[in-house]
């Protein structure tokens, strides 16, 4: 998946998470082209009339109307978006949350960090690791990913 431009979508409910998100990319040297949604219901919305998918989704889990767990289980189910690298992008670090987003097919989980620094690296990283591994799951044991 390496490309001149990356097609990133982030669904994430809270509005200063996505401030913060996309000012971390805008420092990154890696060129990309972002979009976001609010919610899980916008989320599906936004995928099934899309005819430009993403190449790589990050989600967040708690959203008002449809979750991000609703929302991995429904795109694994789904022929055009199966291959999409969904990243989980939670504040939450509950290792039986972690193991039933591995085990739903999402390509990585990020928890959110809090500082500035870090996120930067970490979506630099997630971006870096999905554009390399050609739509492969990690294992187990790298499946969280830290800055």
């Amino acid at each position: 998946m390496n490309k001149l431009e990356y097609k990133i979508l982030l669904a994430d409910d809270d509005e200063d998470d996505r401030a913060f998100f996309k000012e971390a990319l805008d420092e990154l040297l890696i060129p990309v082209n972002l979009t976001t949604v609010n919610d899980g219901v916008e989320l599906m919305d936004y995928l099934s009339k899309s005819n430009n998918l993403p190449d790589i989704l990050f989600l967040d889990l708690n959203m008002p109307r449809k979750s991000g767990f609703e929302c991995l289980t429904e795109i694994k189910k789904i022929d055009k978006l199966k291959h999409l690298a969904v990243i989980i992008f939670s504040t939450s670090l509950d290792l039986k949350i972690i193991d039933v987003m591995y085990e739903n097919g999402a390509r990585y989980y990020v928890q959110k960090p809090g500082d500035f620094y870090k996120l930067k690296k970490v979506i630099e990283r997630a971006i870096t690791l999905s554009s390399t591994t050609n739509s492969q799951q990690p294992k187990r044991n790298d499946f969280i990913l830290q800055p």
